[in-house]
């Protein structure tokens, strides 16, 4: 596993990063994974979003993942974060960016997993979702 960014520092800890990745992995009976997860900019994330999403302007996750000729070879793919974006969030929801970013972090491995949501109002109770909440506060 790889965690880098492109800011001036990285805003989790990498064993952080490196527990929530493998902690959401194992629930999902993942033992295989090459994942990078890399802490962008908003200006980085925009043209992540626009160029591979079609969507303007910075989002908070983005996750690319490849596929899996056979369940024997490795899940691979990347995660990429905005930490402005999940700043902007952790305010609005007051909660510590802390918090937001170890959310993002696993919301986006469990996509890497192949799990989804809703992208309407049922998505904060639809079941990936609640595992993301349930590892989130487990981490805590």
């Amino acid at each position: 596993m790889d965690v880098s960014t492109t800011l001036a520092r990285l805003p989790l800890p990498k064993s952080r990063v490196r527990a929530l990745v493998t902690r959401a992995l194992e629930l999902e009976r993942i033992r295989n994974a090459l994942v990078s997860v890399t802490f962008l900019g908003p200006r980085a994330m925009a043209n992540l979003n626009s160029s591979y999403l079609g969507q303007r302007g910075p989002t908070d996750v983005i996750t690319f993942s490849f596929d899996r000729e056979s369940p024997q070879l490795p899940v691979v793919g990347d995660i990429y974060v905005c930490s402005s974006v999940a700043a902007a969030n952790a305010k609005r929801l007051r909660i510590s960016l802390r918090e937001e970013l170890s959310r993002l972090v696993v919301h986006g491995t469990l996509h890497l997993a192949g799990l989804d949501h809703p992208d309407d109002d049922t998505r904060t109770s639809s079941p990936m979702w609640r595992k993301q909440e349930r590892i989130v506060d487990r981490d805590r």
